[in-house]
């Protein structure tokens, strides 16, 4: 989950309001400083926010997004592949100065577990494992 303001209407996220809190109550003010969306968005990026938060963030200027790899499902019937899909954007469109190593693999199929087979399993694993050899600066045949 990376939008805890949006997570409770999205699939299953309103059966986990009891375990997380209602974000359009007062609970949001403990979920957004778990809301990695939030946090990119006006805590790193310092763009604005609305309603804006009770204590005024700044953006910080030296922010940083580290090298990442999103994968999710369209299928998963649980996180829904929106919150990856709408973090890649924020980071390629609204942070690509400060992003410039963003990776995003969607499987068509599978589940909450992003696969629907071992072979696709197997796959999601491969993307994995090269996106971390790339990193380490690994050389390899990808």
């Amino acid at each position: 989950l990376l939008d805890m303001k949006a997570y409770s209407k999205l699939l299953a996220g309103a059966s986990w309001m009891g375990e997380y809190g209602d974000p359009d109550t007062d609970d949001w003010l403990f979920l957004r400083k778990h809301s990695a969306y939030h946090l990119l968005r006006h805590d790193c990026l310092g763009l604005p926010e609305v309603p804006p938060p009770a204590t005024p963030v700044e953006g910080r200027a030296e922010w940083t997004c580290p090298k990442v790899l999103f994968t999710t499902s369209t299928r998963d019937d649980r996180v829904h592949p929106g919150h990856a899909r709408k973090m890649v954007r924020a980071l390629q469109e609204e942070a690509k100065e400060r992003a410039p190593t963003v990776y995003y693999w969607e499987n068509v199929e599978g589940g909450h577990a992003g696969a629907a087979d071992n072979k696709q399993r197997a796959h999601m694993w491969a993307l994995t494992y090269i996106f971390v050899g790339k990193m380490l600066g690994l050389q390899g045949s990808w």
